[in-house]
């Protein structure tokens, strides 16, 4: 049973809906026990203009204007199948305005996935700083566009918000460009923990007891710093991991091989279990063609783990795939754990739930004694997807699967593998 914590008096949880199930969790989580709805009014007038109003209950009249005085306040926002991305940054900085206004001392965002963030960087070189010097085309990408990141940071500050959580941030560029603007109050928490335990304690994958029969793959150069820590954290001696390179030949057609710098060759991975891991999936495409070549090896299962599911329409025509065996994905977008939104793809997903891992990291980040015990996720998956009994391989037995998997490779050529 899970214990939660004990929440001080001067923080306040709120979200950017009354009703926000993700805001209500977290806010359960840091121990806070009264309604958000009991809280913050999300009016919005006859011209339907919104307009939040904190209810701070009877202080008298000396208290008008500074109801929230030496609060902290703590704004969770999260995506809605209701009110759209843009309809809720605004709602972000009228609240946080509302708060400030209103005598709060500190005003926190919490948004798991941060808002345009796709637009990271503009048309010219000062907009927008990357690991490598910026191309022509990379220039030429966002000719006309606005580094819309860069103003949504901005207004952010400039409407009351104090600091800025998000979770696995795919950008070096809105990375940089948000801890310009908040300083060191930026924070970017990757859940190297909430995958490592789901890894080693769930049915998901198989392994020998030293991590014999595991692989993690990195998909393109973007997750690959990423996989990398997750490979060091899990710290099975005998896993395994695969670089994939990632060229594109369009605008929707990408071709996948073997990265040179990958220090596992092909032949030792047959048979394995693995997890190509990435921060984000939007249609589905290259990551199909990224499990496409790898099935080529024959390999035991095949999980795609991805922190942030965006389910269009066209991603989950395309992942139905065969060729996935698995998903596995955080709450970041809380319209995940809708049926319907999942539609095929419910019998092959797990959703782990973060609420409360992301409570604790906020009693760090704002200094409070977390009390809170029990699990780091909720788990959360459809009934009619089959669970598969976790299996301790033996080592006899993974290299009798390896052997005929290596046939198999060696009779197509791992040379010539690859998907275009």
């Amino acid at each position: 049973m899970t214990t939660p914590a004990t929440h001080p008096s001067n923080i306040i949880v709120v979200g950017n809906s009354s009703d926000n199930p993700f805001a209500i969790d977290v806010a359960y989580a840091m121990g806070q026990r009264e309604d958000i709805a009991d809280l913050i009014s999300m009016k919005s007038f006859a011209n339907s203009e919104f307009c939040p109003r904190f209810i701070c209950g009877a202080r008298g009249d000396t208290a008008i204007g500074c109801r929230l005085a030496d609060k902290t306040v703590v704004v969770v926002s999260t995506s809605s199948r209701i009110v759209s991305r843009q309809d809720l940054a605004m709602r972000n900085m009228l609240i946080a305005r509302s708060a400030k206004e209103n005598g709060a001392k500190t005003v926190v965002l919490v948004e798991p996935d941060l808002y345009y963030s796709a637009q990271d960087r503009g048309p010219n070189h000062d907009l927008g700083k990357t690991i490598t010097a910026r191309s022509k085309e990379d220039l030429k990408k966002f000719d006309g566009q606005p580094f819309s990141a860069k103003l949504y940071a901005e207004m952010l500050k400039m409407s009351g918000v104090d600091t800025v959580v998000t979770v696995h941030n795919h950008s070096y560029s809105v990375q940089n460009q948000f801890s310009e603007v908040f300083g060191g109050q930026f924070h970017n928490l990757i859940p190297y923990e909430i995958y490592r335990d789901y890894l080693l304690n769930s049915n998901i994958v198989s392994h020998s007891a030293d991590g014999e029969g595991l692989v993690l793959c990195a998909p393109d150069r973007g997750a690959r710093e990423f996989v990398r820590e997750m490979f060091h954290q899990l710290n099975l001696p005998k896993a395994k991991f695969i670089l994939l390179n990632k060229a594109r030949l369009g605008e929707r057609k990408v071709k996948i091989s073997l990265d040179e710098e990958s220090v596992t060759a092909f032949e030792a991975i047959s048979g394995h279990d693995i997890v190509l891991f990435d921060d984000m999936v939007r249609t589905g495409s290259t990551v199909v063609k990224s499990c496409q070549f790898l099935k080529q090896l024959k390999p035991g299962r095949l999980i795609f783990a991805v922190t942030h599911f965006y389910a269009s329409d066209e991603g989950r025509e395309k992942m139905a795939h065969h060729a996935i065996d698995e998903i596995l994905t955080l709450n970041t977008l809380p319209t995940v754990l809708n049926r319907d939104v999942q539609g095929r793809l419910r019998r092959k997903m797990v959703v782990l739930k973060i609420e409360k891992w992301l409570a604790r990291n906020l009693c760090k980040i704002l200094d409070l004694h977390d009390s809170s015990q029990g699990s780091l996720y909720q788990i959360d998956m459809s009934s009619k997807n089959p669970r598969f009994s976790r299996k301790i391989w033996s080592n006899s037995e993974l290299s009798e699967l390896r052997e005929e998997r290596e046939a198999h490779v060696a009779h197509v050529g791992s040379s010539q593998l690859s998907v275009d």
